[in-house]
């Protein structure tokens, strides 16, 4: 009897750790060796959920454990930093990493996670595979390979398709959402040359961009864009 009620207990008190953890801020930023802010930076504990750095090099991320590793990726490079037990970090990027807590990040709070809405949820192909799909129009090339992404022939040979997220909402009724090629956004997607695409990213939770981004976003990288990066 004495052991169910130990089992019983311990249970509880890993519940109750795993409650607390619920939604607990980890704030950052990013920047070069020479302290120059980096912009665009995608971080993530899972690909599930994706924070990217603002133009001051500052994100947000929530759930993130003391024994976690933060995947951070930019400029086609790959840098783990692990937790070990920090709740916030300064990170400089570049051949010799540097990450340390700042107590200053640590008092935004979550206020500053739900400022931004840094946390999104992504998904994305590149450029490669929506080449073989023989479109040359990208919002077509899309179809059947975005999760939740429902994309609806207008019947306009080379014009754009209907896209919509599943799971966004619009104020104003509309359901098209944001298009963005290399940072700046734009009205259509039909003046990108498909070979031209480096990766296309669709994100429900767009509200990093204010209203404009209520019904989700579809962000083009370009190979040049990539390059200027």
């Amino acid at each position: 009897m004495n052991r169910i009620l130990i089992f019983i207990l311990v249970f509880m008190a890993c519940f109750q750790l795993s409650a607390q953890q619920e939604d607990v801020p980890f704030n950052g930023t990013v920047s070069d060796l020479s302290g120059t802010p980096i912009r665009g930076a995608r971080i993530y504990i899972t690909k599930s959920r994706v924070a990217r750095s603002d133009k001051q090099g500052r994100f947000g991320l929530t759930n993130v454990l003391p024994t976690d590793t933060i995947h951070i990726y930019y400029k086609k490079r790959n840098y783990d930093i692990p937790v070990s037990g920090r709740k916030s970090l300064r990170i400089r990027l570049g051949d010799q990493l540097q990450a340390q807590e700042d107590e200053e990040l640590v008092n935004w709070g979550y206020g500053f996670v739900k400022k931004r809405e840094s946390v999104e949820v992504s998904d994305g192909i590149s450029g490669e595979e929506l080449a073989k799909s023989g479109y040359s129009n990208i919002t077509m090339a899309l179809a059947g390979r975005i999760p939740g992404l429902v994309v609806t022939p207008t019947g306009v040979p080379g014009g754009d398709a209907g896209l919509n997220i599943r799971g966004t909402n619009s104020i104003y009724g509309d359901q098209t959402p944001l298009f963005v090629v290399d940072g700046v956004v734009v009205e259509s997607l039909e003046f990108i040359n498909i070979y031209d695409v480096d990766r296309v990213e669709v994100l429900k939770d767009a509200s990093i961009y204010g209203s404009r981004g209520a019904n989700g976003a579809i962000l083009v990288t370009t190979k040049k864009g990539r390059y200027k990066k």
